[in-house]
Protein backbone atom coordinates (compact mmCIF):
# COMPACT_ATOMS: atom_id res chain seq x y z
CA UNK A 1 0.00 0.00 0.00
CA UNK A 2 2.15 3.00 -1.55
CA UNK A 3 -0.13 5.49 0.42
CA UNK A 4 0.92 4.01 4.25
CA UNK A 5 3.45 5.93 5.53
CA UNK A 6 6.24 4.32 7.81
CA UNK A 7 4.65 5.34 10.91
CA UNK A 8 1.54 4.36 10.31
CA UNK A 9 0.84 2.53 13.48
CA UNK A 10 1.10 -1.08 13.37
CA UNK A 11 -2.66 -1.48 14.25
CA UNK A 12 -3.89 0.58 11.18
CA UNK A 13 -2.18 -1.61 9.18
CA UNK A 14 -3.30 -4.83 10.34
CA UNK A 15 -7.43 -3.71 9.93
CA UNK A 16 -6.68 -2.06 6.22
CA UNK A 17 -5.33 -5.43 5.66
CA UNK A 18 -8.27 -6.71 6.34
CA UNK A 19 -10.50 -4.20 3.92
CA UNK A 20 -12.42 -5.36 1.21
CA UNK A 21 -11.51 -4.40 -2.50
CA UNK A 22 -13.46 -2.51 -4.20
CA UNK A 23 -13.10 -4.06 -7.71
CA UNK A 24 -13.43 -8.04 -5.90
CA UNK A 25 -10.50 -10.18 -5.68
CA UNK A 26 -7.69 -10.34 -8.37
CA UNK A 27 -9.06 -7.32 -9.81
CA UNK A 28 -7.19 -3.93 -10.57
CA UNK A 29 -8.77 -0.27 -10.92
CA UNK A 30 -6.43 2.47 -12.03
CA UNK A 31 -3.47 3.84 -10.40
CA UNK A 32 -5.40 7.17 -9.20
CA UNK A 33 -8.37 5.40 -8.72
CA UNK A 34 -6.72 3.32 -6.04
CA UNK A 35 -4.05 5.39 -5.13
CA UNK A 36 -7.66 8.15 -3.70
CA UNK A 37 -9.22 4.41 -2.67
CA UNK A 38 -6.24 3.60 0.23
CA UNK A 39 -6.25 7.52 1.16
CA UNK A 40 -9.61 7.27 2.00
CA UNK A 41 -9.52 3.89 3.70
CA UNK A 42 -6.29 5.09 5.97
CA UNK A 43 -7.72 8.02 7.27
CA UNK A 44 -11.25 6.38 8.38
CA UNK A 45 -9.48 4.08 10.13
CA UNK A 46 -6.77 6.14 11.63
CA UNK A 47 -9.73 8.42 12.72
CA UNK A 48 -11.52 5.54 14.30
CA UNK A 49 -8.35 4.05 16.21
CA UNK A 50 -8.19 7.22 17.31
CA UNK A 51 -12.13 7.24 18.46
CA UNK A 52 -11.80 3.61 20.16
CA UNK A 53 -8.52 3.82 22.12
CA UNK A 54 -10.41 6.75 24.18
CA UNK A 55 -13.16 4.29 25.15
CA UNK A 56 -11.03 0.74 25.02
CA UNK A 57 -12.50 -0.92 22.67
CA UNK A 58 -9.56 -1.22 20.26
CA UNK A 59 -9.33 -4.88 21.24
CA UNK A 60 -12.65 -5.59 20.49
CA UNK A 61 -12.72 -4.14 16.94
CA UNK A 62 -9.43 -5.94 15.84
CA UNK A 63 -11.74 -9.09 17.47
CA UNK A 64 -15.07 -8.09 15.27
CA UNK A 65 -12.99 -7.65 11.96
CA UNK A 66 -10.75 -10.69 12.07
CA UNK A 67 -13.17 -13.13 13.27
CA UNK A 68 -16.28 -11.71 11.97
CA UNK A 69 -17.51 -11.61 15.73
CA UNK A 70 -21.30 -10.39 16.61
CA UNK A 71 -20.19 -8.55 19.92
CA UNK A 72 -21.39 -5.00 20.67
CA UNK A 73 -19.07 -1.90 18.88
CA UNK A 74 -20.05 2.06 18.84
CA UNK A 75 -19.10 5.15 18.69
CA UNK A 76 -20.24 8.80 19.67
CA UNK A 77 -23.10 9.67 16.72
CA UNK A 78 -22.64 12.82 15.13
CA UNK A 79 -21.79 14.28 11.54
CA UNK A 80 -22.19 11.54 8.86
CA UNK A 81 -22.76 7.85 8.99
CA UNK A 82 -19.94 6.07 10.66
CA UNK A 83 -21.52 2.71 10.24
CA UNK A 84 -21.88 3.19 6.58
CA UNK A 85 -18.42 3.96 6.47
CA UNK A 86 -17.25 1.14 7.95
CA UNK A 87 -19.47 -1.77 6.44
CA UNK A 88 -18.39 -0.16 3.27
CA UNK A 89 -14.49 -0.86 4.15
CA UNK A 90 -14.33 -4.37 5.57
CA UNK A 91 -17.62 -6.10 4.20
CA UNK A 92 -19.33 -4.20 1.30
CA UNK A 93 -16.96 -2.03 -1.16
CA UNK A 94 -19.98 -1.08 -3.21
CA UNK A 95 -22.35 0.20 -0.31
CA UNK A 96 -23.75 3.76 -1.12
CA UNK A 97 -25.83 4.49 1.22
CA UNK A 98 -27.92 3.64 4.83
CA UNK A 99 -30.68 2.58 2.70
CA UNK A 100 -29.08 -0.28 1.48
CA UNK A 101 -28.54 -1.75 5.56
CA UNK A 102 -30.44 -3.14 7.57
CA UNK A 103 -29.40 -3.50 11.31
CA UNK A 104 -29.79 -7.30 13.03
CA UNK A 105 -31.99 -7.36 15.64
CA UNK A 106 -29.42 -8.10 18.55
CA UNK A 107 -28.22 -4.96 18.03
CA UNK A 108 -28.87 -1.83 20.78
CA UNK A 109 -26.85 0.67 18.85
CA UNK A 110 -28.39 0.34 14.98
CA UNK A 111 -28.43 3.54 13.16
CA UNK A 112 -32.22 3.39 13.07
CA UNK A 113 -32.64 3.25 16.97
CA UNK A 114 -31.55 7.15 16.53
CA UNK A 115 -29.41 7.01 19.98
CA UNK A 116 -26.12 9.25 20.95
CA UNK A 117 -23.67 5.85 19.72
CA UNK A 118 -24.26 4.17 16.68
CA UNK A 119 -23.45 0.33 16.34
CA UNK A 120 -20.32 0.23 13.57
CA UNK A 121 -19.51 -3.63 14.12
CA UNK A 122 -20.03 -4.39 9.95
CA UNK A 123 -21.52 -8.10 11.42
CA UNK A 124 -24.06 -6.30 12.88
CA UNK A 125 -26.06 -4.86 9.72
CA UNK A 126 -26.93 -7.12 7.06
CA UNK A 127 -27.37 -5.85 3.13
CA UNK A 128 -31.12 -5.53 1.87
CA UNK A 129 -32.16 -7.58 -0.93
CA UNK A 130 -34.33 -6.78 -3.58
CA UNK A 131 -37.96 -8.96 -2.51
CA UNK A 132 -38.80 -11.29 -5.48
CA UNK A 133 -42.31 -9.68 -6.72
CA UNK A 134 -45.43 -12.12 -7.25
CA UNK A 135 -46.19 -12.83 -10.75
CA UNK A 136 -49.82 -11.09 -11.93
CA UNK A 137 -52.03 -13.35 -12.99
CA UNK A 138 -53.77 -12.06 -16.76
CA UNK A 139 -56.63 -13.44 -18.29
CA UNK A 140 -55.02 -15.37 -21.55
CA UNK A 141 -55.54 -13.20 -24.12
CA UNK A 142 -56.81 -15.29 -27.75
CA UNK A 143 -58.22 -13.95 -31.22
CA UNK A 144 -61.39 -13.69 -31.93
CA UNK A 145 -62.55 -15.40 -35.12
CA UNK A 146 -64.26 -13.95 -37.94
CA UNK A 147 -67.22 -15.94 -38.04
CA UNK A 148 -67.94 -15.31 -34.01
CA UNK A 149 -70.64 -12.50 -33.65
CA UNK A 150 -69.66 -9.10 -32.34
CA UNK A 151 -69.19 -9.01 -28.39
CA UNK A 152 -72.66 -6.99 -28.28
CA UNK A 153 -74.06 -10.36 -28.95
CA UNK A 154 -73.11 -12.29 -25.94
CA UNK A 155 -75.14 -12.67 -22.94
CA UNK A 156 -72.88 -12.29 -20.35
CA UNK A 157 -70.69 -8.34 -21.29
CA UNK A 158 -68.44 -7.36 -18.80
CA UNK A 159 -68.98 -3.52 -18.19
CA UNK A 160 -66.28 -1.19 -18.22
CA UNK A 161 -64.45 -0.21 -15.20
CA UNK A 162 -65.76 -3.52 -13.06
CA UNK A 163 -64.80 -6.43 -11.37
CA UNK A 164 -63.68 -9.04 -13.99
CA UNK A 165 -66.03 -11.40 -12.66
CA UNK A 166 -65.38 -15.54 -12.34
CA UNK A 167 -66.19 -18.29 -14.46
CA UNK A 168 -68.13 -16.38 -17.29
CA UNK A 169 -67.92 -18.28 -20.48
CA UNK A 170 -69.35 -17.42 -23.76
CA UNK A 171 -72.17 -19.58 -24.94
CA UNK A 172 -71.22 -22.96 -25.71
CA UNK A 173 -72.21 -22.53 -29.38
CA UNK A 174 -69.69 -19.63 -29.88
CA UNK A 175 -66.29 -21.77 -28.53
CA UNK A 176 -64.94 -22.84 -31.98
CA UNK A 177 -63.91 -26.77 -32.06
CA UNK A 178 -60.00 -25.96 -32.89
CA UNK A 179 -58.17 -23.16 -31.04
CA UNK A 180 -57.40 -20.22 -33.05
CA UNK A 181 -54.15 -20.08 -35.24
CA UNK A 182 -50.85 -19.90 -33.35
CA UNK A 183 -52.68 -20.89 -29.65
CA UNK A 184 -50.64 -23.82 -28.25
CA UNK A 185 -50.39 -25.47 -25.37
CA UNK A 186 -47.28 -25.62 -23.27
CA UNK A 187 -45.75 -28.69 -24.99
CA UNK A 188 -46.23 -26.71 -28.06
CA UNK A 189 -49.59 -28.78 -29.67
CA UNK A 190 -53.21 -27.04 -30.44
CA UNK A 191 -55.16 -27.87 -27.62
CA UNK A 192 -58.67 -27.13 -27.75
CA UNK A 193 -59.28 -28.19 -23.94
CA UNK A 194 -57.94 -24.83 -23.64
CA UNK A 195 -60.78 -22.92 -24.63
CA UNK A 196 -62.56 -24.56 -22.74
CA UNK A 197 -61.84 -24.07 -19.51
CA UNK A 198 -63.29 -20.97 -17.57
CA UNK A 199 -61.59 -17.63 -17.14
CA UNK A 200 -61.18 -18.03 -13.62
CA UNK A 201 -58.70 -20.79 -14.29
CA UNK A 202 -57.47 -19.68 -17.48
CA UNK A 203 -54.58 -17.31 -16.33
CA UNK A 204 -51.19 -15.98 -17.57
CA UNK A 205 -48.91 -15.49 -14.84
CA UNK A 206 -46.68 -12.47 -16.21
CA UNK A 207 -43.89 -11.71 -14.78
CA UNK A 208 -41.39 -8.55 -13.21
CA UNK A 209 -37.64 -8.51 -14.44
CA UNK A 210 -35.43 -5.77 -14.09
CA UNK A 211 -34.10 -3.81 -16.80
CA UNK A 212 -30.37 -2.70 -17.36
CA UNK A 213 -31.30 0.71 -16.79
CA UNK A 214 -33.50 1.18 -13.98
CA UNK A 215 -34.83 4.49 -14.77
CA UNK A 216 -34.62 7.75 -17.53
CA UNK A 217 -34.64 10.96 -16.90
CA UNK A 218 -35.05 14.15 -18.80
CA UNK A 219 -34.30 17.23 -17.72
CA UNK A 220 -36.36 20.23 -18.83
CA UNK A 221 -36.89 24.30 -18.17
CA UNK A 222 -39.74 25.50 -18.08
CA UNK A 223 -41.84 23.94 -21.37
CA UNK A 224 -39.12 23.09 -22.80
CA UNK A 225 -37.11 19.55 -23.33
CA UNK A 226 -33.11 20.29 -22.87
CA UNK A 227 -30.03 17.93 -23.73
CA UNK A 228 -30.52 13.46 -24.08
CA UNK A 229 -32.61 11.34 -21.91
CA UNK A 230 -29.80 10.18 -19.31
CA UNK A 231 -30.04 6.21 -18.36
CA UNK A 232 -29.05 5.20 -15.32
CA UNK A 233 -27.53 1.85 -15.07
CA UNK A 234 -26.19 2.35 -10.76
CA UNK A 235 -28.74 1.82 -8.18
CA UNK A 236 -27.29 5.43 -6.41
CA UNK A 237 -27.08 8.33 -9.15
CA UNK A 238 -26.78 12.79 -8.49
CA UNK A 239 -28.38 14.73 -10.79
CA UNK A 240 -26.66 18.29 -9.95
CA UNK A 241 -26.05 21.48 -11.27
CA UNK A 242 -22.01 21.10 -12.47
CA UNK A 243 -20.56 19.41 -15.35
CA UNK A 244 -18.88 16.24 -15.69
CA UNK A 245 -20.05 14.63 -19.06
CA UNK A 246 -19.04 11.41 -18.62
CA UNK A 247 -20.12 9.90 -15.01
CA UNK A 248 -22.54 6.66 -15.31
CA UNK A 249 -23.09 8.09 -11.25
CA UNK A 250 -23.95 11.52 -12.32
CA UNK A 251 -26.24 13.05 -14.54
CA UNK A 252 -24.77 16.85 -14.83
CA UNK A 253 -26.50 20.03 -15.88
CA UNK A 254 -24.57 22.39 -15.65
CA UNK A 255 -23.22 21.09 -18.93
CA UNK A 256 -25.84 21.45 -20.95
CA UNK A 257 -26.91 24.65 -23.19
CA UNK A 258 -30.03 25.91 -24.43
CA UNK A 259 -30.34 29.62 -26.55
CA UNK A 260 -33.81 30.05 -25.33
CA UNK A 261 -32.77 30.34 -21.54
CA UNK A 262 -33.87 33.08 -19.85
CA UNK A 263 -32.90 35.20 -16.83
CA UNK A 264 -34.90 33.38 -14.17
CA UNK A 265 -32.87 29.75 -15.41
CA UNK A 266 -29.71 31.03 -15.21
CA UNK A 267 -30.49 32.07 -11.45
CA UNK A 268 -32.35 28.77 -10.68
CA UNK A 269 -29.40 27.07 -12.20
CA UNK A 270 -26.78 28.42 -10.06
CA UNK A 271 -28.77 27.49 -7.38
CA UNK A 272 -29.25 23.56 -8.04
CA UNK A 273 -25.69 22.76 -6.59
CA UNK A 274 -25.33 19.11 -5.30
CA UNK A 275 -28.67 18.70 -6.58
CA UNK A 276 -30.48 15.31 -5.55
CA UNK A 277 -29.48 11.77 -4.96
CA UNK A 278 -31.35 8.74 -6.40
CA UNK A 279 -31.48 5.44 -4.67
CA UNK A 280 -33.12 2.38 -6.33
CA UNK A 281 -32.15 -0.43 -3.36
CA UNK A 282 -34.17 -3.47 -2.16
CA UNK A 283 -37.15 -2.27 -4.73
CA UNK A 284 -37.38 1.07 -3.57
CA UNK A 285 -36.29 4.77 -4.55
CA UNK A 286 -35.55 7.08 -2.53
CA UNK A 287 -34.82 11.04 -3.29
CA UNK A 288 -32.28 12.79 -0.65
CA UNK A 289 -32.18 16.24 -1.51
CA UNK A 290 -27.87 17.21 -1.33
CA UNK A 291 -28.50 20.86 -2.80
CA UNK A 292 -28.76 24.28 -0.33
CA UNK A 293 -32.00 24.86 -1.67
CA UNK A 294 -35.08 22.29 -1.76
CA UNK A 295 -36.48 20.01 -4.10
CA UNK A 296 -40.53 19.51 -4.90
CA UNK A 297 -41.23 15.78 -5.81
CA UNK A 298 -44.74 15.21 -7.30
CA UNK A 299 -44.58 10.91 -7.20
CA UNK A 300 -48.42 9.58 -7.44
CA UNK A 301 -47.10 6.11 -5.74
CA UNK A 302 -45.50 8.12 -2.88
CA UNK A 303 -49.35 10.35 -2.67
CA UNK A 304 -51.15 7.22 -2.35
CA UNK A 305 -49.08 5.80 0.51
CA UNK A 306 -49.81 8.54 2.45
CA UNK A 307 -53.18 9.04 1.53
CA UNK A 308 -52.80 12.28 -0.41
CA UNK A 309 -54.26 13.79 -3.53
CA UNK A 310 -52.33 12.14 -6.40
CA UNK A 311 -51.02 15.43 -7.80
CA UNK A 312 -49.94 16.64 -3.90
CA UNK A 313 -45.91 17.87 -4.62
CA UNK A 314 -43.67 17.51 -1.30
CA UNK A 315 -41.22 19.69 -0.71
CA UNK A 316 -37.71 17.79 0.46
CA UNK A 317 -35.86 20.47 2.60
CA UNK A 318 -31.95 19.79 2.71
CA UNK A 319 -30.58 16.87 3.91
CA UNK A 320 -33.73 14.80 3.95
CA UNK A 321 -34.82 11.95 1.93
CA UNK A 322 -38.25 10.72 0.79
CA UNK A 323 -39.40 7.28 -0.57
CA UNK A 324 -40.60 7.89 -4.02
CA UNK A 325 -41.45 4.28 -4.91
CA UNK A 326 -42.09 0.85 -3.75
CA UNK A 327 -42.06 -2.09 -6.37
CA UNK A 328 -44.07 -4.19 -4.32
CA UNK A 329 -46.48 -1.31 -3.67
CA UNK A 330 -47.01 -0.81 -7.05
CA UNK A 331 -47.12 -5.40 -7.57
CA UNK A 332 -50.30 -5.04 -5.23
CA UNK A 333 -52.15 -2.29 -7.33
CA UNK A 334 -51.72 -3.79 -10.37
CA UNK A 335 -52.77 -7.25 -9.59
CA UNK A 336 -55.87 -5.53 -8.31
CA UNK A 337 -55.83 -3.72 -11.30
CA UNK A 338 -56.13 -6.13 -13.45
CA UNK A 339 -59.44 -6.93 -12.45
CA UNK A 340 -60.98 -3.90 -13.00
CA UNK A 341 -59.75 -4.16 -16.70
CA UNK A 342 -57.74 -2.64 -19.53
CA UNK A 343 -58.33 0.78 -19.03
CA UNK A 344 -57.74 0.47 -15.40
CA UNK A 345 -54.29 -1.21 -15.59
CA UNK A 346 -53.26 1.80 -18.16
CA UNK A 347 -53.90 3.98 -15.82
CA UNK A 348 -51.01 2.53 -13.64
CA UNK A 349 -48.47 4.52 -16.21
CA UNK A 350 -48.79 7.37 -14.97
CA UNK A 351 -47.92 6.02 -11.15
CA UNK A 352 -44.11 5.07 -13.24
CA UNK A 353 -43.36 8.49 -14.28
CA UNK A 354 -42.14 11.01 -11.20
CA UNK A 355 -41.74 14.92 -11.78
CA UNK A 356 -39.37 17.10 -9.84
CA UNK A 357 -38.26 20.68 -9.64
CA UNK A 358 -35.42 22.25 -8.63
CA UNK A 359 -35.50 25.49 -6.24
CA UNK A 360 -38.99 26.78 -7.06
CA UNK A 361 -42.00 24.57 -6.29
CA UNK A 362 -45.62 24.16 -8.12
CA UNK A 363 -48.58 23.63 -6.85
CA UNK A 364 -51.94 24.97 -5.00
CA UNK A 365 -49.67 26.75 -2.71
CA UNK A 366 -47.07 28.51 -4.91
CA UNK A 367 -47.65 30.87 -8.03
CA UNK A 368 -46.96 28.32 -10.50
CA UNK A 369 -49.40 26.24 -10.64
CA UNK A 370 -48.18 23.41 -13.18
CA UNK A 371 -44.27 22.09 -13.23
CA UNK A 372 -43.83 23.00 -16.68
CA UNK A 373 -43.64 26.71 -14.86
CA UNK A 374 -41.17 25.85 -13.02
CA UNK A 375 -37.56 26.81 -14.52
CA UNK A 376 -35.66 23.70 -13.73
CA UNK A 377 -37.33 20.26 -13.57
CA UNK A 378 -36.39 16.58 -13.96
CA UNK A 379 -38.78 13.89 -14.96
CA UNK A 380 -37.96 10.59 -13.93
CA UNK A 381 -39.36 7.04 -15.92
CA UNK A 382 -38.96 3.56 -14.18
CA UNK A 383 -38.18 1.43 -16.88
CA UNK A 384 -38.74 -1.98 -14.60
CA UNK A 385 -42.44 -1.43 -13.78
CA UNK A 386 -43.39 0.56 -16.93
CA UNK A 387 -41.99 -2.83 -19.17
CA UNK A 388 -44.27 -5.09 -16.58
CA UNK A 389 -47.35 -2.79 -17.61
CA UNK A 390 -46.43 -3.28 -21.10
CA UNK A 391 -46.51 -7.08 -20.34
CA UNK A 392 -49.27 -7.14 -18.44
CA UNK A 393 -51.31 -4.69 -21.42
CA UNK A 394 -50.01 -7.27 -24.03
CA UNK A 395 -51.68 -10.07 -22.31
CA UNK A 396 -54.83 -8.34 -22.07
CA UNK A 397 -55.18 -7.51 -25.44
CA UNK A 398 -56.94 -4.21 -26.21
CA UNK A 399 -59.55 -1.57 -24.00
CA UNK A 400 -63.70 -3.11 -23.92
CA UNK A 401 -64.30 0.26 -25.21
CA UNK A 402 -65.03 0.55 -28.72
CA UNK A 403 -63.36 3.24 -30.64
CA UNK A 404 -64.03 3.84 -34.49
CA UNK A 405 -63.27 6.69 -36.85
CA UNK A 406 -66.50 8.17 -35.84
CA UNK A 407 -65.90 8.46 -32.49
Amino acid sequence: MSSILPFTPPVVKRLLGWKKSPNGPGVAGSGEQNGQEEKWCEKAVKSLVKKLKKTGQLDELEKAITTQNYGRLQVSHRKGLPHVIYCRLWRWPDLHSHHELRAIEACEYAFHLKKDEVCINPYHYQRVETPVLPAVLVPRHSEILPDLPPLDDYTHSIPENTNFPAGIEPPNNYIPETPPPGYLSEDGEASDQQMNQSMDTDLQPVTYSEPAFWCSIAYYELNQRVGETFHASQPSLTVDGFTDPSNSERFCLGLLSNVNRNATVEMTRRHIGRGVRLYYIGGEVFAECLSDSAIFVQSPNCNQRYGWHPATVCKIPPGCNLKIFNNQEFAALLAQSVNQGFEAVYQLTRMCTIRMSFVKGWGAEYRRQTVTSTPCWIELHLNGPLQWLDKVLTQMGSPSARCSSMS
